[in-house]
């Protein structure tokens, strides 16, 4: 099943990786006019998206709507200490960033700026592939499931995966530890589980 999963992988980063960039801007707009339709965001006070790479969906258009909505919008960084977690960081149009071992923009690390998750009203999450059960395949270093997991229970942070349309498969292969989603947008539609 892992071969699988990694050859999912592959197939759908070379997928995202052949899409231009003018398709990627109006795709990223559009998945703003879908994310700005969510009733979930009319009573939250802290949001976290993530900061696009590989490829990625940007929400960086969806990230300046919700400032404009006065909502703190937060982002992951690595863990320096605890290995294979993420922290989240206040993000705002000044906040200095810094590029992680894997490549990826992410705040520089201030702990005055750390939002604990269990004080995040909704998480946005990057994925490869999802399919119509809401299962969600990461790049597969675990960091979402991990984050998320003690909070499955209660449901807050809510998490909601952020994708092209592009990226749904029939059938992402799971594993005990993965974390299906409640809702995925893409820039064409909201799915909910």
């Amino acid at each position: 099943m892992s071969s699988s999963r990694q050859q999912i992988r592959q197939q759908m980063r070379s997928i995202r990786n052949t899409l231009s960039s003018s398709f990627i801007d109006q795709a990223s707009l559009n998945l703003k006019t879908h994310i700005a339709q969510l009733t979930e965001l009319k009573s939250v006070k802290k949001v976290a998206l993530y900061l696009a790479n590989d490829g990625e969906l940007n929400p960086m258009p969806s990230i300046k709507w919700l400032w404009q909505q006065g909502i703190d919008v937060y982002v992951p960084v690595l863990h320096p200490f605890s290995k294979g977690h993420l922290l989240f960081l206040h993000f705002t149009a000044s906040t200095e960033l810094v590029t992680n071992k894997y490549g990826i923009s992410e705040p520089r690390l201030d702990m005055q700026n750390i939002c604990p998750v269990s004080e995040l009203d909704i998480i946005f999450t990057p994925l490869v592939a999802f399919d119509d059960l809401g299962h969600r395949l990461g790049m597969g270093g675990g960091y979402y499931d991990r984050t998320l997991a003690p909070f499955q229970t209660n449901h807050k942070p809510l998490a909601i995966g952020l994708a092209f349309d592009q990226q749904k498969i029939d059938k992402v292969p799971i594993e005990s530890w993965d974390m299906p989603l409640q809702k995925i947008v893409t820039p064409s539609q909201i799915w909910q589980w």
